[in-house]
């Protein structure tokens, strides 16, 4: 049977649709034409990518469909039209879980990050099956865990009964659907109370503490707080990134190094760790597989051109805007720090703009590129503008993507693109635009 996947490039599709084709099925998809990186590993499989058209659909296959895929999809219409067998993402993601000693990810920052360590510390201590949210899969029938990132939006990750669940934060986010922080809360307690074995969370984020009580598993806290289960001690860091010792409860688990910047990365490393111990990994291999950790796609991703330090990052929400910042500042303390950002919604920047322009403010200068307005529409926001955040800026400008000259004069500083939408076009044409002056 072969599985057909409308909107094949989105992050979490591709990641599925890889797995899918490393279990043995048959596997093709379609999207945009528009080149994605996520893309990539799909043609490294030779799994076949076509546009849409509803001649790729007939009645001998199964039809996956991607999140933002609409109604009025050509190819959506002809599956329903021939009453094929279709899925969801998150259908197909959640019969997957139940065969599996899944563990899930989830948080509304840090999740990509943490299942991407998560997966790079199992994969290489024990094998493990994987699907992280920068577009990267991986399987075997070999492996009997199953990592995943598990996304709260629209309540997607109800669909999914994993056997260890990790948080690392929960936050007012995907305001075009949740109503408000306890609705997102809400979300989250019947997610963790679906959860077969056992929890463990950032015990250092209040919004956690806040719904603790209300789950009925055994939960276990890490943070560097005193009052944490798993907890990170005698911290110092330096531009090679962090050192620490973990305890749990009052036995020292070891000491830890990790090649990583910013303080949400102790906490990422700290949730990883719990899970091994908890599981069992050997934790002097954990400690060996920490330190090779090379990062998640687009997450603090760095190219250097000669002393200027150009990073993409995902960072759209204003906590993840803060850790990004906070790691570049940490891993080059003596550049100015000049930040390019690709508002993301137009909700989201109505609700967020004045928190989004106060970590905005901390970098040396700031650029703003037009909202980017993904599902919604202009029209259904008026007054919302990248305007909102500009007026708030100590030193900001407007930015257009297909001008980026006046990035040119910051040399010698680190430059940090920040959006959940691809920047590699905007990036590739500003590195064409430097190298030219050089």
């Amino acid at each position: 049977m072969k599985y057909h996947f409308i909107g094949i490039k989105g992050s979490g599709m591709s990641s599925l649709a890889q797995i899918m084709f490393d279990l043995g099925f048959d596997v093709q998809g379609s999207d945009s034409v528009e080149h994605f990186f996520t893309q990539i590993a799909l043609d490294e499989r030779g799994i076949k990518l076509l546009p849409y058209d509803e001649e790729n659909i007939n009645e001998e296959m199964i039809v996956v469909i991607g999140a933002s895929i609409k109604e009025d999809n050509v190819e959506l219409k002809k599956a329903k039209e021939l009453n094929i067998k279709k899925y969801s993402y998150y259908e197909l993601l959640g019969e997957l879980t139940n065969k599996y000693n899944t563990i899930a990810v989830c948080g509304c920052h840090g999740k990509t990050s943490t299942t991407s360590l998560l997966a790079h510390v199992f994969n290489n201590i024990i094998g493990s099956n994987y699907l992280i949210g920068d577009g990267t899969g991986l399987a075997s029938d070999n492996n009997s865990y199953f990592l995943i990132e598990a996304c709260e939006y629209r309540r997607h990750f109800l669909y999914y009964y994993p056997k260890t669940t990790i948080v690392t934060n929960i936050d007012l986010d995907h305001i075009d659907y949740f109503k408000d922080l306890d609705d997102v809360k809400d979300a989250y307690i019947n997610f963790l109370n679906q959860t077969e074995k056992q929890i463990i969370v950032c015990g250092d984020d209040k919004n956690i503490r806040d719904i603790k009580d209300k789950i009925n598993k055994p939960i276990y806290l890490y943070g560097i707080g005193e009052d944490n289960d798993f907890r990170a001690s005698n911290i110092t860091s330096s531009t090679k990134g962090f050192n620490f010792d973990v305890f749990f409860k009052d036995k020292l688990l070891g000491n830890f190094n990790i090649n990583s910047y910013g303080k949400h990365s102790i906490l990422n490393a700290l949730s990883v760790i719990a899970a091994s111990y908890l599981e069992g990994l050997d934790i002097n291999q954990v400690r060996k597989y920490l330190m090779t950790y090379e990062g998640a796609k687009r997450r603090f991703s760095q190219t250097i051109i000669n002393d200027t330090v150009i990073i993409d990052d995902y960072a759209h929400h204003p906590n993840e805007i803060k850790a990004v910042i906070e790691a570049a500042r940490q891993k080059y303390p003596d550049k100015d720090i000049i930040s390019v950002f690709l508002p993301h919604t137009f909700s989201r920047i109505k609700a967020l703009h004045k928190e989004i322009a106060k970590e905005l403010n901390k970098t040396f200068k700031s650029y703003i590129l037009d909202i980017y307005p993904s599902r919604e529409q202009q029209e259904d926001f008026p007054g919302v503008t990248r305007g909102l955040i500009l007026d708030l800026l100590k030193n900001g400008e407007e930015l257009d993507k297909e001008d980026l000259s006046k990035l040119k004069e910051h040399s010698n500083s680190v430059i940090i693109f920040m959006s959940p939408n691809d920047m590699a076009t905007i990036i590739d044409s500003f590195k064409l635009l430097f190298k030219k002056d050089l």
